[in-house]
């Protein structure tokens, strides 16, 4: 019985784990990891400036409300409806993207998703690659293709910081089709590159946030809980141990 049981758990463990990997290798090999940290304010701070300055003129956030998002970033009402909000849109409201319906579907044939629960959908990792890896494509109808997400329908957002990359293709050989081998900046942006993969990472810690707002106090507070959990266990060892001192 006891065999079988560590046997389901070891199972178990092991579908975890490999549904991890295929949704971190899922279009091709593992990605570089994002280096995130959502306790990071300053970062998440960075990270929200980004969102609102290049992301929702066609992106929502329907689960993070304003007023929440100042609480959890340290920041003012003052600061958020001065800074951060675009629309229109009261304190205590979601973050909705001011971008009309018709006009989405004209320029993108779909509205664009909502991004509130992408870190959890796409992972953290799968973002962050996926902004770095934009690059000038003709072929496209928005001359923009993307080596994590091929043949995606939105151009690069970060283009003015970032620059613009091109592909540079491998030789075709028989039987194989000529490939990406890699990515080129061909007209440098208003960042180095290294300052670019710091602001994506930021952008995507923000995103990290969204999904969750609640892993902020929940970390905090699972701190206290193990405490109380491990003061808790001491003192029934202790009552254990006095209330069976006398029996044999």
């Amino acid at each position: 019985m006891t065999k079988r049981y560590f046997s389901s758990i070891a199972l178990a463990f092991g579908l975890l784990v490999g549904s991890v990997s295929a949704l971190a290798n899922e279009g091709g090999a593992e990605l570089p990891t994002a280096g995130t940290n959502v306790s990071d304010k300053a970062s998440l701070q960075r990270g929200a400036k980004l969102f609102f300055n290049y992301c929702v003129g066609c992106h929502s956030l329907k689960y993070v409300r304003y007023s929440r998002m100042a609480s959890d970033l340290g920041l003012s009402e003052d600061e958020v409806m001065n800074n951060l909000n675009f629309t229109g849109a009261k304190f205590g409201e979601p973050v909705i993207s001011h971008m009309p319906a018709e006009s989405a579907k004209s320029w993108f044939g779909k509205d664009p998703p909502d991004l509130s629960l992408e870190a959890r959908a796409k992972g953290v990792d799968w973002i962050y690659n996926y902004l770095n890896s934009f690059y000038l494509d003709p072929t496209r109808p928005v001359g923009w293709n993307n080596t994590v997400f091929p043949n995606a329908s939105m151009p690069n957002p970060l283009w003015e910081l970032q620059g613009i990359q091109v592909a540079v293709h491998s030789e075709a050989t028989p039987g194989h089709d000529a490939s990406i081998e890699k990515l080129e900046l061909s007209q440098p942006g208003r960042m180095t590159p290294e300052q670019f993969r710091g602001a994506t990472r930021d952008l995507t810690t923000f995103l990290e946030y969204a999904a969750e707002p609640a892993a902020l106090e929940r970390q905090s507070i699972g701190v206290w809980v193990l405490l109380f959990l491990a003061g808790f266990t001491f003192l029934a060892y202790l009552l254990k141990h006095e209330y069976w001192k006398d029996v044999h």
